[in-house]
């Protein structure tokens, strides 16, 4: 279903700002914008678009904005993001928001039974098959915004998903590929990536290779618990693969831009002349193909690791590394602190495995709250029940 009418949460974001640039440029209309601190980012999308409802992040900039737009709709609250999303006239919505933020909205979205571009990976990450379940239960197709998975969705078109062999997921490796250590890394060395322009926090998840652990969660859920094996790609042309049981291997290639998996989950079926860039083979020459190195970017085994584990562990994976990010980020843990920091938090979880929504809303939370406990004295013993943290 081509959209015609979308509600973007997450605008202001790179993937959000993106997605109303192939807006603009197809004459998709665009319902609804949210953000979460950058409203004057969003009062000029607002103008530019002709949007009448909008939500902040930043109570305190509510009044702000209603003064600017007489007569829109402008509200603040996780609340008031899912209310707008159920009640626009929109047939899709565009979940960016970063984090497990972007869960709420996206059960909004399909309990209305909208389109999901679904650009959150967080979402699949924390709620896994209760949110396919619920996808299905609403007749509600979730089309993946992430290159990857968008490239895997394409490499499936057409054939049976029983013939599916194992699914070959890429990775850039970041900006410390072939790096000895990672010692005395600081944030700005973390945040150069050297193929993607991308937020903060999925660079740094990039740098880590949590990023494709998190993908990896991602994919089992969305393509039907298919094995998956990680190749660090460096050129980032190849965007992921699927090989079959003929051993015949299928692959969407194109340049490193968003471009072409936003304008995909909006325009599908249809294809339809894009800003990307094309690929000059020539130029390029080759394509070069290693195994990530798991020890050294512990991250990635985590993320297989909760995997294996299942239940909530994903879960607890996931809210914890908000956690060590933030706080590497704020300069309050070393680079190598992150897997530390993870990992003690999912050791002191024992996984649900029958879980239901509100499990996960509380096992976010806790996970969240112990990874800031751990990063207040980290090294230190840690612990404090469940009850305790909340």
């Amino acid at each position: 279903m081509q959209t015609k009418s979308v509600y973007i949460a997450g605008s202001t974001g790179s993937i959000g700002t993106q997605a109303l640039a192939v807006c603009k440029k197809h004459g998709i209309r665009v319902v609804g914008l949210s953000c979460g601190k950058n409203y004057r980012l969003l009062c000029e999308q607002a103008k530019e678009f002709d949007v009448k409802v909008l939500h902040i992040g930043d109570e305190r900039a509510v009044e702000e904005v209603k003064q600017l737009f007489p007569g829109c709709e402008v509200a603040t609250g996780e609340e008031a993001l899912c209310r707008q999303i159920q009640e626009s006239d929109a047939d899709t919505l565009l979940d960016a928001i970063v984090g497990s933020a972007g869960l709420k909205p996206a059960v909004a979205g399909i309990v209305s039974k909208k389109k999901l571009a679904l650009a959150n990976k967080e979402t699949i990450v924390c709620a896994g098959q209760l949110i396919m379940d619920l996808a299905k239960e609403n007749g509600v197709t979730i089309f993946p915004v992430d290159s990857e998975h968008s490239a895997i969705f394409q490499c499936l078109l057409g054939n049976h998903d029983r013939e599916v062999k194992r699914i070959l997921l890429t990775a850039s490796g970041g900006p410390f590929f072939g790096r000895e250590t990672l010692d005395n890394i600081r944030p700005e060395d973390a945040l150069k990536h050297p193929n993607w322009d991308m937020g903060n926090k999925i660079t740094i998840d990039s740098a880590t290779l949590m990023n494709k652990g998190l993908e990896v969660i991602e994919a089992y859920h969305l393509f039907g618990h298919k094995p998956i094996q990680v190749l660090v790609h460096r050129e980032s042309i190849i965007h992921s693969m699927v090989e079959y049981v003929d051993n015949a291997i299928m692959a969407q290639l194109g340049t490193p831009d968003m471009t072409i998996p936003i304008q995909l989950s909006m325009t599908y079926p249809n294809r339809m002349e894009s800003d990307a860039g094309e690929v000059d083979f020539v130029k390029l020459g080759t394509l070069s193909f290693y195994e990530p190195d798991a020890k050294k970017f512990r991250c990635l085994q985590l993320a297989y690791d909760a995997l294996s584990i299942g239940g909530t562990m994903p879960c607890v994976l996931n809210g914890a590394n908000e956690i060590a990010v933030d706080a590497f980020l704020q300069g309050n843990i070393g680079f190598p602190d992150i897997p530390k920091l993870i990992e003690q938090t999912m050791q002191a979880h024992t996984a649900i495995s029958d879980y239901t929504l509100e499990d996960v809303f509380s096992v976010d939370l806790w996970a969240k709250n112990y990874a800031r406990a751990l990063v207040t004295g980290f090294g230190k013993s840690c612990n404090q029940s469940m009850e305790e943290l909340k």
